[in-house]
């Protein structure tokens, strides 16, 4: 018997239309909105997008609050071998570089971790193909059978590969403080590199005051984590209405990714408790700012309705 009617095998095999949605499960006291200023020009130097962007002074997010999966909706479940190994080692000093440009740390690592870990071209093209996907930013999970540290060549509690890259682009700290920066944040290269610098003019002693901190002065080889990697199911989420109100941005002076200033606005109470008024800080300068560049912004800051405005 003749029919135009397609098999079950190849109605499985036929393409379909699906549509897939982000949502809020809860809405924090403050939201920051990175905006992607940076690209690669033809000559694969980064270049400063000069756009105007129609910031509103509030948002209304509420209608994106998540409700769990609806009756007529089928989740479609995670392809498994889509996350990269996390058993590649990273250079910090390309870590430092890609976050440079204005992307995120997570996703950097996300990069070079799909693409070998050395190669900074390599990295940055996966960027931009995948700047885009839902879990760019999202902390990388544990490989299979593994945890979620990196890869260590010793027998500390960090990468030693990261150590020694750090060593070499920093050029002016021991070993034992790199390596001690790096176990107290964790591995995070650039957020050791800040300390390290932040606290030059006693960084031994700063480093003894973490180890004591820590819980551990005899060194820092079996310190205990800072946070641990599980959530802690007692702890709720703070949430509130979905509500919030432009106070604060960060925009850059200058016409390229390698020179230039950036400079903080916010909206402040005005000296007499009247109203609100935006002020600039701009290093040690503070003062009013009657015109704030809010369409020219990198990263904007918006508050909760509800939320402490002293927070």
């Amino acid at each position: 018997k003749s029919s135009t009617e397609p098999s079950a095998a190849q109605a499985s095999r036929q393409a379909r239309k699906g549509r897939t949605s982000s949502r809020f499960c809860n809405f924090p006291p403050f939201l920051v909105v990175q905006m992607q200023r940076y690209e690669l020009g033809p000559d694969w130097v980064p270049r400063k997008i000069e756009a105007e962007v129609e910031m509103p002074p509030a948002l209304d997010l509420e209608g994106l609050r998540a409700g769990g999966p609806r009756e007529e909706e089928v989740l479609v479940p995670e392809p498994p071998g889509t996350v990269p190994a996390l058993g590649i080692s990273v250079d910090e000093s390309i870590v430092a570089m890609l976050t440079d440009m204005g992307f995120g740390r997570n996703g950097c690592l996300r990069a070079l971790r799909a693409t070998g870990g050395t190669d900074a071209e390599a990295a940055t093209n996966w960027i931009f193909e995948h700047s885009a996907d839902t879990d760019f930013n999202d902390p990388l999970p544990p490989e299979e059978g593994g945890d979620a540290a990196p890869s260590t060549s010793g027998g500390g509690s960090v990468d030693e590969t990261a150590v020694v890259s750090l060593v070499e682009s920093l050029g002016m700290f021991s070993v034992e403080q790199v390596r001690a920066a790096l176990e107290i944040f964790g591995g995070a290269g650039d957020r050791a590199a800040d300390w390290l610098f932040s606290n030059m003019d006693d960084l031994d002693g700063a480093i003894a005051a973490q180890k004591s901190m820590m819980g551990n002065v005899g060194g820092l080889d079996n310190a205990a984590p800072a946070a641990s990697a599980e959530p802690d199911a007692s702890r709720t989420l703070d949430d509130g209405p979905g509500q919030y109100d432009l106070v604060g941005l960060v925009s850059h002076i200058g016409k390229n990714t390698s020179s230039g200033h950036y400079v903080c606005h916010l909206l402040r109470p005005c000296p007499d408790g009247k109203g609100e008024q935006w002020v600039i800080y701009n290093d040690e300068k503070v003062a009013v700012s009657e015109n704030p560049p809010i369409p020219h912004g990198y990263l904007y800051l918006f508050r909760r309705r509800n939320a402490d405005s002293n927070a």
